[in-house]
């Protein structure tokens, strides 16, 4: 396995568009790193100039301390899984996972020895002999991985394999691959439009947006400490909830809002938000930091407009004068809809942006 830098990548189409726009990171040997984003982010443009098919405007691409930016993608030492499975019909699993060896000439023994060894990790041995048309979604996914693990290539690139499975089976696949990444102790990047399968498969996590990185984290950083606007929006399901309004500081700190006043309390953060005192600010809620309260410590009180039950939780969909706001509840009783509900914040956990940059204030 090898360890992939790249350095300022940029990519510019003829017509002026950027699709990339100067990424540099480095992706560890052994390392499974996530690139994430919404649809047009540049994540998948980044992973094809990685592998070859898109032509790098700018910047330094490496594997294994390689200079490859003129490098043939046959010749990187890297193979892909893409979205569609693209296995050939007509062939056996085994005819499958072995066909790319065939054409680099490896001989019969060592394209046997490889499949069968590939077929036992992927649990697919009882299927060597069988078409795709006779496998599920799940089998047909494994083998695409397959015919990728024959190769033992430096890096494995994985651009939305899971996106055609149902919930179900992505659920499976995910736990597919993060147990094959531990067992093969490979170097791998993944594309996906998901956070959810980008926290749960990642050990870190590039955040692209308009072909930008916003911000390359652990997962749970990422969550804890979004370091702008756009990734505290974009990570987490629900997503956290975001207040406009002036940061005043007058017997605890106060939210002045449109809607009305939020008491913020005394967090330990809030040394770092002096500087913003009477200044538009962006204040940031987890769901489950937003909780239903029958005490006096209210910090604002919402119309309930919609639960949620989802077995081990609940959400309460919330409306704060025309905002709309979503608490994350354990399984309890709880007020019909339409009533007026006070809740209370958990203040160490509050997020602080800057209303004008996004970016985030304080630790």
């Amino acid at each position: 396995m090898a360890a992939v830098q790249l350095s300022e990548l940029r990519k510019v189409y003829p017509n002026g568009n950027v699709g990339v726009a100067g990424a540099s990171f480095e992706i560890d040997d052994g390392e499974l790193l996530v690139l994430v984003g919404p649809s047009g982010c540049g994540k998948t443009t980044l992973l094809r100039m990685i592998a070859g098919l898109e032509t790098i405007s700018s910047g330094i691409l490496s594997i294994d301390g390689r200079v490859v930016n003129e490098v043939a993608p046959k010749d990187r030492d890297i193979a892909m899984v893409f979205q569609n499975y693209a296995l050939y019909p007509h062939m056996t699993v085994a005819e499958n996972l072995g066909f790319g060896l065939r054409l680099r000439g490896h001989k019969q023994a060592d394209i046997d020895q490889r499949v069968i060894a590939a077929a036992k990790t992927l649990e697919l041995e009882s299927r060597l002999t069988s078409r795709p048309a006779a496998l599920s979604g799940g089998q047909r996914q494994r083998v695409a991985l397959g015919r990728a693990l024959v190769r033992d290539p430096q890096v494995f690139l994985l651009d939305e394999p899971l996106s055609n499975l149902d919930a179900k089976l992505r659920l499976s696949m995910r736990v597919e691959i993060a147990r094959l990444h531990r067992q093969l102790k490979a170097t791998m990047i993944y594309v996906t439009h998901d956070q959810i399968e980008a926290m749960t498969l990642g050990q870190r996590i590039v955040v692209l947006d308009g072909g930008v990185i916003q911000q390359i984290d652990t997962p749970m950083n990422l969550y804890e400490k979004p370091a702008n606007l756009f990734v505290a929006g974009f990570v987490g399901s629900p997503a956290m909830n975001l207040l406009h309004g002036k940061l005043r500081s007058d017997h605890g700190w106060v939210l002045t809002t449109v809607h009305g006043d939020i008491a913020l309390g005394e967090p330990p953060q809030a040394t770092a938000w002096q500087p913003w005192r009477e200044r538009e600010v962006v204040l940031g809620i987890r769901p489950e930091d937003l909780q239903p309260q029958d005490t006096d410590d209210v910090a604002l009180s919402a119309q309930l407009e919609v639960l949620e039950p989802v077995g081990n939780e609940i959400f309460l969909n919330l409306r704060y004068g025309a905002q709309a706001l979503v608490s994350r509840v354990s399984p309890r009783a709880l007020p019909e809809p339409g009533s007026t509900v006070p809740l209370g914040l958990v203040a160490r956990r509050l997020h602080l942006f800057d209303a004008a940059s996004g970016t985030r204030i304080g630790p």
